[in-house]
């Protein structure tokens, strides 16, 4: 019997994806739970990781027009009350404050008091409270298109939180437009559509698969929701990005009204699209290993660490010297639109050093000790070829080769995570075969099953939802591109016209 491989990460992925999951955001140090039930703490290493998202998208979003802005966390109840499917869509998600002070009790503790006069919702999404600016900012046919982005936090109280991908907190980016035609509208929610699926595939190196939301799961209000979705390494789906044509629903629910060009009071059309920190948890499942995290280098925290190799006192000089030099060399450098970000960690830890920057996922580890300073040269280790791969470089062409070799490792990621999902996406076409499909295979781990179903559907909720009943499987999307073809349904034979993607899902 072989000796078993010795990994970072325990369980592995194929012992217990979940728990998995959970352990490589502890080790990677990106995320700790918080106190409050289903909110989450994001240190350093992990809000690095956001901020280059952040800065990535915002430049994108403004390249299309769009400027940021800023809206009320609190919105009042009667906001969400004016469009009737998006309330119910989000009633059982919301926090509501309903008291404005805390007065001490006879037993010294403290209790709410101070009741408001409406009750105030903690914003679950603001398409109602950012209606209402829009509708005092927008009179006329010359002030649209209005093209507005926040980027804040939201709350929507899960029941089953877990860290990045479901909290009850998180950070996120809103967009929201408003047009003077259905056509423009449409537009912009297909153009913000491709943004995110572009992001996605060039930054996270995370395949997507652009398509359209059933009416079962379309956002809240919405006439239309286009989606990306991801294959994650267990095989389900996730959401990645969302952008929804709102048609006139919001408009007539806030007054968002104009003078048309020729001098007709008309409702305006408008958009929402968003995207989330669970694209950092998308990220962790597209590429981790049994390790720890893969970042792929155009979003990662940092891009290179040198870890100086110290064993006698007399050499720290020489060997810091070099290493100080080195970073300095590679912080000249740009790689797409950033500056080079190198980490020096001369920490005495030995081993233990190394699996630390394997685990939370750094491209690039770069040892260097007095023999290699001998030699001008350095030892460097690629995250996406696992814990053993090393090679010693010359620092010259180390420093000439670093920005391509970083390209290399993402397009490598891409291509891995493309292949994967390649492997676990089929046609089926039999009822049977459909249900053996999303029954997992080995009983010790029920969360990995077969992947995406590209299945006929006939169109009517109830084959939909008797499949969710069934079997914890969604249509995730009616893809965008793909061909026509007349099939039969995969719950009742009716007639179909097109292929499908159903997967359980994140």
């Amino acid at each position: 019997m072989g000796k078993k491989n010795k990994t970072a990460i325990t369980p592995t992925r194929a012992e217990n994806y979940s728990e998995w999951y959970q352990q490589v955001v502890k080790a990677s140090k990106m995320a700790d739970q918080s106190p409050v039930r289903g909110c989450m703490v994001i240190k350093p290493w992990g809000y690095a990781l956001w901020e280059n998202i952040m800065g990535v998208l915002d430049n994108m979003f403004k390249e299309t027009g769009v400027k940021n802005a800023y809206f009320p966390l609190f919105i009042p109840l009667s906001f969400l009350e004016k469009e009737a499917e998006h309330v119910e869509g989000f009633a059982k998600e919301c926090a509501v404050v309903t008291h404005h002070r805390l007065e001490k009790k006879s037993n010294g503790g403290l209790e709410p008091a101070g009741m408001l006069n409406e009750p105030l919702i903690v914003r679950p999404t603001s398409e109602t409270i950012i209606g209402d600016s829009f509708s005092k900012w927008v009179s006329s046919y010359r002030d649209l298109p209005l093209l507005i982005n926040q980027w804040a936090n939201v709350v929507r109280w899960e029941m089953r939180t877990r860290v990045f991908l479901r909290t009850s907190e998180f950070l996120w980016q809103e967009g929201h437009t408003v047009h003077a035609t259905a056509e423009e509208a449409v537009e912009r929610t297909q153009m913000m559509l491709e943004v995110y699926a572009r992001f996605a595939q060039e930054y996270l190196a995370m395949p997507v698969i652009k398509g359209r939301k059933t009416a079962s799961e379309r956002f809240p209000g919405a006439v239309d929701t286009l989606c990306i979705e991801a294959m994650m390494q267990d095989r389900k789906g996730l959401q990645s990005g969302t952008s929804h044509f709102l048609g006139q629903n919001f408009a007539r629910a806030s007054e968002i009204k104009f003078q048309s060009s020729t001098e007709k009071e008309e409702y305006a059309w408008t958009t929402s699209w968003g995207a989330s920190t669970r694209l950092i948890g998308g990220l962790i499942m597209t590429h981790g290993d049994d390790d720890g995290v893969i970042l792929p280098p155009r979003v990662a925290s940092a891009h290179v660490v040198l870890m100086p190799i110290i064993r006698k006192p007399e050499d720290r000089t020489t060997v810091m010297a070099y290493v100080e030099s080195l970073e300095k060399e590679l912080k000249d450098k740009y790689y797409h639109h950033r500056r080079l970000e190198v980490e020096i960690d001369d920490r005495d830890i030995g081993g233990a050093r190394g699996w630390e920057w394997i685990k939370k996922g750094i491209p690039l580890r770069v040892e260097i000790g007095p023999r290699d300073i001998t030699d001008d040269s350095v030892y460097v280790g690629r995250r996406d070829k696992g814990h053993r791969d090393k090679t010693s470089m010359k620092r010259n062409r180390f420093v000439g080769e670093v920005t391509d070799i970083l390209d290399e490792i993402q397009q490598n990621l891409f291509e891995r995570a493309l292949l994967f999902r390649k492997a676990h996406s089929i046609n089926i076409d039999d009822k049977k075969e459909f249900y053996e499909f999303f029954t997992p295979k080995n009983s010790e781990e029920p969360e990995i099953h077969g992947g995406f179903a590209l299945s006929h559907w006939c169109g009517e909720d109830r084959c939909e939802s008797k499949i969710k009943e069934d079997l914890s499987v969604t249509i995730r999307c009616i893809p965008l591109s793909g061909p026509s073809e007349k099939g039969t349904c995969i719950y009742c034979g009716g007639p179909s016209s097109r292929r499908v993607v159903f997967a359980k899902a994140y």
